[in-house]
């Protein structure tokens, strides 16, 4: 019965995950924290951490990690292939129907509309997080002067490397990761 719920849980998100992996995080919050409880909100921001660090897209990378920590290899491979079945239809048929009818306007307003819905989406899973990262659990923006300011400051950082100096996103993970571990050395955990 876990391999179905799986499944189908991945489907769900494989198929409604429109705009990408960031767009998908809250419908993975949805289904594997608020209604099938299989992780906590703190491991499910593990989960997101891990699949950034890890290569693939992230509703995959999340399907895979989620699956093998519920039901072992074979629930990585249901809940991946759940994830992926979608996507894989969808695409072939969107593809040929995409080559085929792009020039029409009403194809390409259906596409501008969506632009919006998709942002939305991914600023909705980012301000998760940085709540969870600044405040802890349970915490809101309204908990704005509590906030650990060590995450604050490294998010900053990370953000202006990214932005302004234009790094390479492989250093600024690398970069952070070397600055936690030098904080944790120095008995600072963020």
């Amino acid at each position: 019965m876990i391999y179905l719920q799986l499944f189908w849980s991945f489907f769900q998100i494989g198929l409604f995950a429109v705009g990408g992996g960031y767009a998908a995080l809250p419908l993975i919050q949805s289904q594997v924290v608020a209604q099938n409880a299989w992780l906590t909100l703190s491991e499910f921001t593990d989960i997101v951490t891990i699949s950034q660090i890890t290569p693939g897209p992230i509703a995959i990378n999340a399907a895979t990690f989620v699956g093998i920590r519920i039901a072992g290899v074979g629930g990585a491979l249901i809940a991946t292939l759940g994830c992926v079945t979608p996507s894989f239809v969808i695409s072939l048929v969107l593809g040929k129907l995409y080559f085929r009818y792009r020039q029409l306007s009403v194809i390409q307003g259906a596409l501008g509309g969506l632009r919006p819905a998709v942002t939305g989406l991914i600023a909705s899973a980012g301000l998760s997080i940085i709540v969870l990262a600044f405040w802890g659990e349970g915490a809101s923006l309204a908990d704005a002067l509590s906030a650990d300011w060590l995450s604050v400051g490294l998010f900053a950082a990370a953000l202006a490397a990214l932005r302004a100096a234009k790094w390479n996103p492989i250093l600024v993970i690398l970069g952070c990761g070397a600055a936690s571990l030098l904080l944790y050395g120095l008995g600072i955990p963020l």
